[in-house]
């Protein structure tokens, strides 16, 4: 049976990074087991190691109060009540936000004060509605394999079918009225990126024209990205980047050669063991119409460059924009790891992908030979 995905996915994702747009922010509330002098923490949820704010001290009315800058367009804080009860409260800025908790492990915490708070409790209570279906439908399906039950493994296999298909529902109804908020971010990781990519996808292409300088966004149209990928028969999207010498190099101009686009870093132990295989394949085919487009996903530019040259990779198509995984050409190309090839025909459509030693050595010659 299927899984549903947990909050704590999305929440692993998010760190706080430092924008130019800044917004003031107030976490106040009280809770009924805290004692005045008891510690409470402002904490970035699902970091690791666990990123902590900022503190403050309960006062003698049993209140807390929070007021910091929003440096990110979005972030979900998590307020640590005396490391007795942990509060998740989203944060884009310009909130006056409220907390009304217990104060102990498993106790319920009231968050008021933002659409995006409104929105997060409601997706908690249909995840838990379902959890708890699934759990009491997981008990279930082990006791009827054991009877070998086929009727029984068979209704609970429909019913549940049908519940995670009416929760679906519920969510993707949800999120066009979440517009292009952190709330609508953290509803995709209750869908199924490979039966919803469609609602995901148009998610993430409204977040890229609506929040382009929002963190959390740009990780999440760039995964959008990469799950969209490029497949064969595809027309390769343009690359234009920087060359080592800082000059923009375009993929384009290549166009009339048969070309591999070479996605490496010289921090990439399997890409540097691969790179002799390269650098024979390209000193056998270089005369016949054959060109290599390397686009590394280094940061450190002298590491790149100083790897170019201990592996003699010799021929002149080097790009990169030096931004690791966040790599914009990665991101449009699917590249989710390293090494990733691309070979295209002379007219820029891909025709093979992550071909490596004698594959991509046969594939040249049967396509050079064709093509001359």
């Amino acid at each position: 049976m299927k899984k549903i995905l947990t909050a704590a996915a999305f929440l692993s994702s998010l760190v706080l990074v430092a924008q130019n747009k800044v917004q003031d922010f107030t976490i106040s509330g009280t809770a009924k087991n805290l004692q005045p002098k008891d510690k409470v923490y402002l904490e970035v949820a699902g970091t690791q190691p666990l990123l902590r704010l900022d503190s403050t001290i309960v006062g003698s009315d049993k209140r807390f109060t929070f007021k910091r800058k929003e440096l990110d367009e979005g972030t979900v804080y998590q307020v640590n009540l005396a490391s007795a009860q942990r509060v998740i409260v989203l944060i884009e800025g310009g909130e006056t936000i409220e907390i009304n908790a217990e104060g102990t492990e498993k106790g319920k915490a009231l968050v008021t004060g933002s659409k995006n708070n409104d929105y997060y409790q409601q997706l908690l209570a249909l995840y838990k509605e379902m959890n708890e279906k699934s759990l009491k439908w997981q008990e279930e399906y082990a006791q009827a394999e054991q009877k070998k039950d086929t009727k029984k493994i068979a209704k609970i296999q429909e019913d549940f079918e049908a519940s995670s298909q009416a929760f679906t529902a519920k969510i993707k109804n949800m999120i066009p009225e979440m517009g292009t908020s952190l709330a609508a971010l953290f509803a995709t990781n209750f869908l199924n990126p490979e039966t919803e990519f469609a609602t995901i996808d148009a998610l993430a292409k409204k977040f890229e024209v609506e929040r382009p300088t929002m963190k959390q966004a740009q990780i999440f149209v760039g995964n959008a990205k990469r799950m969209r990928g490029i497949q064969i028969g595809d027309p390769a999207p343009e690359i234009t980047l920087n060359s080592t010498e800082d000059k923009p190099v375009s993929l384009s101009s290549l166009r009339g050669k048969i070309v591999l686009i070479d996605f490496w870093a010289s921090w990439c132990g399997p890409c540097r063991q691969e790179n002799p295989n390269v650098v024979r394949v390209y000193n056998k085919f270089k005369d016949k119409g054959f060109e290599i487009f390397s686009v590394s996903l280094d940061r450190d530019k002298m590491a790149w460059v100083k790897a170019i040259e201990k592996d003699g990779l010799v021929w002149p198509n080097h790009v990169s924009d030096l931004k690791y995984w966040q790599s914009a050409a990665a991101q449009t190309y699917g590249v989710n790891g390293i090494p990733a090839t691309f070979l295209l025909d002379k007219d820029g459509k891909v025709i093979a992908k992550n071909l490596r030693g004698e594959a991509l050595e046969r594939k040249l010659e049967e396509v050079l030979k064709t093509s001359n």
